[in-house]
């Protein structure tokens, strides 16, 4: 009798750790998701004012913050390494062995190798300035824009240890508030200088930029504060500054190391858009000059027409790809290293149709709704920006499928192949961007680019195929059944277009623009979930949380 109730009482606590270990995760995906989108939400809005006050040279001044943030998140990128998952991997680990201490000297010692490797950056960043501007054809205003954004680089990597440190602790409240915060205080600090510089100082429009880059390290300051605070209301602090005798031993530079062995190919592959961007930028201020007559100011402002304007609000978009490919990983890790071919094949064809169910009516919408789009952020667009601003919305269909179909190659130990992939889309991005440059001007380095990424996917799709065979007829009914509810909602949206348009006029301002994209938009999208729901494609792609969403909206 009692050898059964302790087997009740195991039982139960081993259920009851089960749910806190759930509750734990969905707490830590709400938190985290929700300041991510309400980052990404802020991260857009902020444009209306800030390009509204930069008055005749709002295009220029768009441009050259857009140079400055490329070079910036490729800095980002790499100066981690790969370092924060590694550090909340090994807290994880160290936490749950019952070794705190090992988990407190860890995290003390990769705050300081990542404290020297933001100096290092951030003094290439710097000392790098001028040589990068030139490379970029960012004029010598480019110079103090990476200045500033290399402040933000020196803070980076230890702040990133941190974060991975409560990721490993599963307290994502303060790795989601240090975010938010970090995002807040930017956006606040780029929208108070560039008032004070544009409407009350110089009007000087080059200093105005370079605050809003600078606002970056600002930003980092209070991120760094905020997740101090934590650490110090945990009673976490005091054990990383004097940590106990720990119970393992361990080399954190060789979790380096390893670490960096292991993230070098999703550094690389990742890096992808910002490289192609980077190209965009440095061969279209260089070579348009030997091609046109065109001067750099106008120049400048033709690449924030299909580069930095566009790239603020096709972000959104690509966000969703990875996420939906971070959700993905580690499923397809567990059925491959499992051997489970048919759930293998089952989950890739899946990721496609979600993918198609929700960039299809995202980027197609978009592309009818960019006048009013165009509009609310920017000004009212010329039939040339309108042009560019589609074609870019268009080409981030395959920027977006790219970042979901080459992360399962590399958890399936193909990071390699992955790799050559890469660099095979890299060489017929360069080959074609010069030629394009000078038969297309200002399209050419759109067409450059989307003759690589398709040719990329290409790649990448039909290796996933040979590996997993996942069912090409199921996958397309999915897409296919998408495409058809896309092509509906397009009418829809047109329709409702047309009417407004003629009550209002062709030419809104902002608020009709906004009550434009309200109501075409809106309108639109309910019709879109309105028919998937009716279709059971809600329950196909979402599962229960498709049931739900379809009972709450009464579809």
């Amino acid at each position: 009798m009692e050898y059964r109730d302790q087997i009740e009482k195991s039982t139960f606590t081993a259920q009851e750790g089960a749910k806190k270990a759930k509750d734990q995760m969905l707490s830590g995906t709400a938190w985290r998701t929700g300041a991510d989108m309400l980052g990404k939400i802020l991260g857009v809005i902020y444009i209306i004012p800030w390009f509204a006050w930069m008055g005749h040279a709002a295009n220029q001044a768009n441009a050259l913050y857009s140079m400055g943030y490329n070079i910036y998140a490729l800095f980002l990128l790499v100066s981690t390494v790969g370092i924060p998952s590694a550090v909340a991997r090994e807290v994880a680990r160290y936490n749950t062995l019952g070794d705190e201490n090992m988990s407190y000297r860890l995290v003390r010692q990769m705050l300081g190798i990542m404290t020297l490797l933001g100096v290092l950056f951030a003094i290439i960043m710097s000392v790098f300035a001028g040589p990068l501007a030139r490379l970029l054809g960012g004029s010598t205003a480019l110079i103090p824009v990476i200045q500033s954004l290399s402040l933000a680089i020196l803070l980076f990597p230890s702040m990133s240890v941190i974060r991975g440190y409560f990721q490993g602790l599963n307290q994502m409240k303060a790795y989601a508030m240090s975010q938010l915060c970090e995002q807040v205080i930017r956006i606040i600090w780029m929208l108070v200088t560039t008032f004070a510089i544009m409407k009350l100082g110089s009007h000087h429009w080059q200093s105005a930029v370079t605050q809003s880059t600078f606002a970056a390290f600002v930003g980092m300051l209070a991120s760094y504060a905020v997740l101090l605070f934590y650490l110090y209301r945990s009673g976490n602090l005091k054990h990383l500054i004097h940590p106990g005798v720990a119970k393992s031993k361990i080399n954190p530079l060789q979790v380096m190391g390893e670490t960096m062995r292991t993230a070098v190919p999703f550094i690389v592959l990742g890096s992808a858009t910002q490289v192609f961007r980077l190209i965009d930028n440095s061969t279209f201020m260089h070579f348009m000059p030997i091609f046109t007559n065109l001067s750099h100011g106008t120049l400048m402002s033709y690449l924030s027409y299909f580069s930095a304007n566009t790239d603020k609000l096709t972000l959104l978009l690509l966000g969703v790809a990875l996420t939906l490919g971070s959700v993905s990983d580690p499923l397809i890790t567990e059925h491959y290293v499992r051997g489970n071919k048919h759930a293998l094949a089952t989950l890739v064809g899946y990721n496609f149709q979600l993918y198609a169910g929700f960039m299809l009516p995202a980027v197609v919408g978009m592309s009818l709704l960019v006048k009013p789009i165009y509009t609310l952020f920017y000004q009212i667009p010329s039939s040339f920006q309108v042009a560019l601003f589609v074609f870019t919305v268009l080409q981030s269909f395959l920027l977006g499928l790219y970042m979901l179909v080459y992360p399962p190659l590399t958890v399936m130990s193909h990071k390699r192949l992955a790799m050559k992939f890469f660099f095979e889309m890299l060489i017929v991005k360069v080959v074609l961007q010069v030629p394009a440059l000078f038969i297309f001007h200002s399209y050419g380095p759109l067409i450059a680019t989307t003759i690589a990424f398709v040719f990329g996917d290409y790649l990448f799709i039909r290796k996933l195929y040979h590996l997993t065979h996942f069912s090409l007829k199921n996958t397309m009914r999915g897409i296919q059944g998408a495409a058809l509810l896309t092509v509906i909602m397009s009418i829809v949206v047109v329709f409702v277009e047309l009417i407004l348009g003629l009550i209002f006029g062709k030419t809104p301002g902002r608020m009709i623009s906004a009550l434009l994209l309200v109501v075409s938009g809106g309108l639109g999208f309910y019709v879109y979930l309105f028919l998937a729901a009716q279709l059971g494609l809600l329950e196909k792609w979402f599962g229960e949380r498709g049931t739900s969403l379809k009972r709450k909206l009464h579809l």
